[in-house]
């Protein structure tokens, strides 16, 4: 088997978005979705979000990132991008896991968009009450 690679694997979670993340050992690419990671995520916020994971553990140049993503919009997926790797590098090198949970990358943000109630205008906005 040559020229096998050995991945790892982590999902990340964020509002309604799903990151499936591999890593392996390689010389530093990220694809999201087949496509460079800065085309993907277009505003600096989501890059440096997507990326946290790396930089924090000086890992950028070590492992190689693909990424498959799907659901929510362009932040919530960084940001589940980010929940996957912090996960893959835990999996991939364990001493790693206290610098990424002090940073609050391996907890997964469980807050979600409340559900538009019947009979309002929203979740808790209310159609205008006319007394006449």
């Amino acid at each position: 088997m040559v020229g096998q690679r050995s991945y790892t694997w982590g999902t990340g979670r964020r509002k309604t978005a799903v990151a499936r993340v591999r890593i392996c050992d390689g010389e530093g690419v990220m694809q999201i979705n087949k496509k460079d990671w800065k085309e993907y995520f277009t505003t600096p916020a989501q890059q440096i979000a997507a990326r946290q994971p790396l930089v924090l553990t000086e890992t950028e140049k070590r492992y190689d990132v693909f990424v498959s993503v799907k659901g929510g919009g362009p932040q919530g997926q960084a940001d589940a991008v980010r929940h996957g790797l912090a996960r893959a590098l835990v999996k991939a090198a364990e001493h790693l896991e206290p610098a990424l949970r002090d940073a609050n990358f391996m907890t997964r943000d469980a807050r979600v968009s409340e559900r538009k109630k019947y009979g309002q205008r929203g979740a808790r906005a209310r159609f205008q009450f006319s007394k006449r």
